[in-house]
């Protein structure tokens, strides 16, 4: 079994927004206990988030949007965005800890600490680096790939997207660099937010070619997403990257209330599972997962605990 660690823990979970809201701060335990259930506190190494300094954030995010976070934390008053990320009182805080469990884990991964790793309260796609969108604050996934690239040398990132929704903020801030390599399953634009993410969507400049977007319809099922899978594994090799991140929503399964897909949690152990194959054969073994969307709590449960069973090779 490959050696696994998930951050998760208290600071996390604090991640979510006021009652009724789709993204509810009782996603992390929805996670936790089937974690426990299937014994997985017994066979993976836990560690704790650890927020991200301010100078981590600002590494991808402006700084005048950094303080407008911070101030609308402060004051618990309006929304971050058009309306879909409401402020609430320590939501920097929150936010933050989010970015500091995503760096937490890769450093774990360069530093050899482990070869694979989860954290189910991360993969915020949708934030830019001037502004939140689609319940996402501040980017972990574009702190993180700043990160290895100015710490670690990295000039080869891959990033993997099987939620429901286009990873906009993560393609439009990379969509000129070839460093980072971009595949996405995604629900075709047409039919939900945030509307991006067409196959002629390739890249710009030097990086055309290192983006690839894979929109499919509504209702498309395991049977589609087995179709359209090796395309992302043939290409992510192709580009024989130092690192692979995959943002793993499960949004995009049966009966989540806000999407239309209709995945099962077996596409995410398989998605992990065949990841964790290729970084073995490039010969560093480091896939970051990331659980993103999901608000059927039933379904997150499933896919994420899946998502670690396929880390670990089981």
């Amino acid at each position: 079994m490959a050696s696994v660690l998930v951050v998760m823990g208290e600071t996390i979970a604090r991640y979510g927004f006021p009652e009724g809201h789709p993204f509810g701060v009782d996603r992390h335990d929805a996670f936790a206990r089937q974690f426990e259930a299937r014994g997985f506190d017994g066979r993976v190494r836990v560690a704790p988030p650890v927020p991200a300094e301010a100078g981590e954030l600002l590494l991808f995010h402006t700084p005048l949007y950094v303080d407008f976070v911070r101030e609308r934390s402060a004051s618990g008053q309006g929304c971050l965005d058009g309306g879909d990320t409401p402020a609430f009182r320590g939501v920097y805080e929150a936010s933050a800890s989010v970015v500091g469990a995503t760096l937490v884990a890769a450093r774990a991964l360069m530093a050899g600490a482990a070869s694979r790793a989860f954290v189910p309260i991360a993969g915020l796609h949708h934030a830019a680096r001037d502004h939140a969108a689609g319940f996402c604050v501040f980017n972990d996934i574009g702190v993180a790939i700043e990160v290895l690239r100015r710490e670690y040398g990295l000039t080869r990132i891959a990033y993997v997207d099987i939620d429901a929704h286009h990873g906009d903020g993560v393609f439009y801030a990379f969509e000129a660099d070839p460093q980072v390599i971009f595949a996405d399953i995604h629900e075709d634009g047409r039919t939900l937010y945030p509307g991006t993410g067409a196959a002629d969507e390739v890249g710009k400049g030097a990086a055309v070619g290192a983006k690839l977007n894979l929109p499919v319809p509504a209702g498309a099922d395991d049977a589609t997403f087995n179709a359209v899978w090796p395309r992302v594994l043939a290409f992510v090799e192709a580009a024989s990257p130092e690192f692979i991140i995959l943002q793993c929503g499960a949004d995009s399964i049966a009966g989540d209330p806000i999407t239309h897909l209709r995945f099962t949690p077996a596409a995410h152990g398989r998605a992990a599972r065949d990841l964790a194959g290729l970084a073995d054969r490039l010969g560093h073994g480091r896939v970051l997962a990331l659980g993103g969307g999901g608000y059927d709590r039933a379904n997150l449960a499933a896919a994420w605990n899946n998502v670690v069973e396929g880390l670990a090779g089981e």
